[in-house]
């Protein structure tokens, strides 16, 4: 009985030593699980290598409170050479039937948004802030906004 443990949490560690880390992995908690517009969350990225893509995964977890079908999101990225680019995308929650389209866990639903084989043209620091998009100040029952970003390979 004693070496099933053992060889149980010895597969358990060897398993999740050998899954790859992101290159970079961050996220945003907003307070009272509220998202302001005055609120932007801000990622600052070290890219080293640019002749590498990067998949960039945003996420978006929210309760099943959540009142709306989607939410839009303007992405705001700075280079290291200080150019700005401002981007509009939609998120979105649910589908015409009001399902949740992300992963459901509970009362909380996690949608994710991938772009894939991006390049960046600079190596250095890049800053992207999100803002939320919709016509109301404030977005009630988000909880986090978090960025992912991963070496293509």
């Amino acid at each position: 009985m004693r070496n099933r443990i053992v060889i149980a949490l010895v597969s358990l560690i060897l398993l999740t030593a050998c899954q790859e880390q992101p290159y970079f992995q961050q996220s945003f908690s907003f307070k009272n699980n509220t998202w302001a517009r005055k609120n932007s969350p801000s990622f600052k990225v070290e890219i080293k290598d640019t002749s590498k893509a990067y998949n960039f995964i945003l996420t978006l977890r929210n309760s099943t409170s959540y009142a709306y079908s989607n939410v839009w999101v303007y992405l705001n990225s700075k280079s290291p050479d200080k150019a700005y680019a401002r981007e509009p995308f939609e998120i979105k929650i649910t589908d015409e039937k009001g399902r949740w389209l992300g992963k459901k866990t509970g009362s909380i639903v996690e949608n994710r948004l991938v772009f894939r084989n991006r390049k960046l043209a600079k190596p250095g620091i890049y800053n992207f802030v999100f803002e939320q998009g919709i016509t109301k100040k404030v977005l009630y029952n988000v909880l986090d906004l978090g960025l992912e970003i991963e070496e293509v390979k």
